[in-house]
């Protein structure tokens, strides 16, 4: 039996030179004489399948990111696939697929959660390169299948590279990074995914890097990652950017030029309108067939991978009856819950399900904030405001208090301020539902937030909820402070003043179920934080500096509100043993985990690494290595991480990665104060 390269370039082999450049558009036509359908390659599945009807809508990706948990994200992610597949099961009965009906995903962002002022920051797994690379793996994975012959779908790594805001600059951008933190921060998740999940294709950034534009860098594309990272798909442009080298960046002189510096740089598959020209490219010399047809080989072998022209894909069994079933709702609202973070809790969680309660903020009967961004539709989803009222036993009071970020109220307009402490005054506790949403923070065109492209200008709440938050605190009833966004906000005076706090990221439709879950105690929760929260965005460096320097938890020499890798529970977790040893592929770590409190629950033991005599820019710490499980109240558990050697690598200022020898500290459950256990290893 050939190979599917072997029947796409059969196929191939008998088209024209302009029905192949055809082919290279990601709408690409029909070409009825060899029984080719249209096809249209641009589909979206970040966090469920998007913008194609009724699906799953999982939580955000930095949600998922905070469970720290990869075989549940696994899970999910094929419980994506088996929506996306059975979704296109139905749609190729029309005889070709529209956007967002087919089988190439451009999923999952993989890029470095840097700064938490870039809009996108909640689309990625975080700010730690480990974590980003070993949860898109993960999810990667549970896209693609692993039948052994055929791909259930093609998963995409985006935004390829150096690529973290800022959003009104990124069609000119030139992000600037030396060779130590280009691979020890910024490409160290695109390599590990290639070599660990065969992903089927790269999507390039818009910005430049280092002065060559993303989707047209010889460095990029051909030197790093298909002869260093051995990556073996295609490479699909964002949207739009092979016209911004000759429009904004200024590389070439017009779209043909930028065509054809694209395609022998490596860039396979067009969105956008500028491969539209690759005919006057090849009229003028720019660019010859054989280059051409390399690309589109490569196109046509993913399609054949998809099964898209075979008969025998155990796929196409997949039934539309899956889309939104029962199963998918239970992960859906296991994993919302796993992915929220209590970051306080002097006593006041759980709640008495008795209690009078106070529903009060602009969050708590939105929809939207449940969604995020690329998101589907749920034809059935539940508010932070309706999770409460299924799970309470007691009265529950409701006020919005105040517009999301409007402060101003006109004449004639609805004043709910004082709505908002009448309530208050009623309940014996208040949830106060706050934060943020996608159309504040986001993607450039996507956010009402124009002046700054969906990015923000700090860390602080909107003044409108500030006012509104004073009013509720000078009640005097304690507050339970839901804070909903998909990045790190100052959380200070909450911090303080509140009885408890909890980091709700963006939960998907089953966010309200989750938070009532997690407020009554019918969920313990594990979550922790993937990014850093910060006091003040004045305690960051520029937002357009690249440089890693004392950025994120590994560089950052300041004193944060709350770590990367925090996160409380219900229970009492103690690490009553921790021990290393070398070996071969690296090292072998061993904890014993006491649930030493009343409840059952979940808990994650990540471990980071320091070394005694730092170097440099060499990081503060970096975490090795995570795992989760359920421990009963009473028991102890065993953990076995074990942990490769490019892990405890460090990469020099040539960006070579090598193991340092000297004496390191492995750090369990956290660092600094949150640190539960500590043992010396000498590399």
């Amino acid at each position: 039996m050939s190979t599917f390269r072997e029947q796409a370039q059969e196929l191939v082999s008998k088209m024209t030179f302009g029905e192949k450049m055809e082919q290279m558009r990601y709408d690409a036509p029909a070409i009825p004489r060899l029984g080719v359908p249209a096809y249209n390659w641009w589909n979206e599945c970040l966090h469920g399948v998007a913008r194609s009807g009724a699906a799953t809508v999982f939580p955000q990706a930095i949600a998922m990111a905070a469970a720290f948990d990869r075989p549940m994200l696994y899970e999910t992610a094929q419980a994506i696939s088996d929506e996306a597949r059975a979704k296109y099961n139905e749609y190729k009965t029309f005889g070709d697929t529209q956007i967002y009906q087919g089988l190439t995903y451009w999923s999952p962002n993989i890029n470095i959660f840097r700064d938490p002022r870039w809009g996108r920051g909640h689309e990625t797994y975080g700010e730690d390169p480990y974590l980003t690379a070993t949860m898109g793996t993960a999810f990667v994975k549970g896209l693609q299948g692993e039948d052994g012959t055929y791909r259930k779908l093609d998963a995409t790594l985006k935004h390829y590279a150096v690529h973290s805001g800022p959003e009104a600059l990124r069609h000119e951008f030139d992000a600037k990074a030396d060779q130590k933190d280009l691979y020890e921060t910024y490409l160290y998740a695109f390599r590990y995914c290639v070599e660990h999940a065969d992903p089927s294709a790269v999507m390039g950034a818009y910005n430049r890097t280092n002065g060559e534009a993303c989707c047209a860098s010889p460095t990029l594309l051909q030197k790093i990652l298909r002869e260093e990272f051995g990556f073996q798909g295609y490479v699909v442009s964002d949207c739009g950017a092979i016209c911004d080298i000759n429009n904004h960046h200024k590389l070439t002189a017009n779209e043909a030029e930028s065509a054809a510096l694209a395609v022998k740089s490596g860039c396979d598959l067009n969105c956008g309108s500028a491969y539209v020209w690759l005919k006057t490219a090849a009229a003028a010399g720019l660019i010859d067939e054989e280059t051409i047809t390399e690309a589109v080989v490569r196109l046509f072998t993913a399609r054949f991978r998809l099964g898209m022209f075979a008969k025998d894909c155990p796929y196409d069994n997949l039934s539309y009856d899956v889309v939104e079933c029962e199963k998918h709702t239970k992960l859906n609202r296991q994993m919302a819950a796993d992915g929220m973070v209590l970051l306080k809790n002097t006593g006041i969680l759980p709640l008495n399900p008795a209690a009078a309660v106070a529903v009060i903020g602009p969050n708590a009967d939105d929809r939207l904030v449940l969604l995020g961004n690329y998101n589907g539709t749920p034809s059935r989803y539940t508010t932070f405001l309706k999770g409460i009222q299924d799970a309470s036993e007691g009265k529950v009071y409701y006020a919005r208090g105040c517009h999301i970020t409007n402060q101003k109220v006109g004449n004639w307009a609805e004043h709910p301020l004082r709505e908002a402490v009448l309530a208050a005054r009623r309940s014996d506790v208040v949830v106060m539902c706050m934060g943020l949403n996608a159309l504040i923070e986001g993607e450039e065109g996507d956010a009402y937030n124009g002046d700054r492209s969906g990015d923000k200008a700090d860390l602080e709440l909107p003044n409108s909820q500030r006012e509104l938050y004073e009013a509720v605190i000078e009640t005097g009833k304690p507050v339970i402070f839901v804070n909903v966004s998909g990045s790190a906000m100052n959380l200070c005076r909450q911090s303080e003043e509140c009885a408890a706090v909890i980091q709700c990221f963006y939960p998907g439709a089953e966010g309200g179920n989750a938070l009532g879950d997690i407020l009554y105690g019918k969920v313990n929760p594990s979550g922790r934080l993937p990014v850093t929260f910060y006091r003040s965005h004045k305690d960051l460096p520029d937002f357009e500096d690249y440089s890693m320097e004392n950025r994120t938890y590994r560089y950052f020499k300041g004193k944060p509100l709350y770590p990367f890798g925090y996160g409380l529970s219900y229970t009492n977790f103690q690490v009553k043993s921790l021990t290393a040893e070398r070996t071969e592929e690296g090292l072998s770590v061993s904890a014993a985990v006491a649930n030493e409190g009343s409840l059952d629950g979940k808990f994650t033991l990540p471990l980071y690494l320091t070394r005694k005599d730092r170097e440099g820019r060499d990081p503060l710490r970096w975490l090795v290595g995570y795992d989760k499980a359920f421990i009963r109240a009473g028991e102890t558990l065993t953990f076995r991480i074990a942990i490769e050697e490019d892990i405890l690598a460090m990469t020099g200022e040539d960006g070579v990665r090598s193991v340092k020898p000297g004496e390191y500290e492995i750090l369990a459950g956290g660092f600094e104060e949150n640190c539960m256990g500590r043992v010396k290893i000498r590399l």
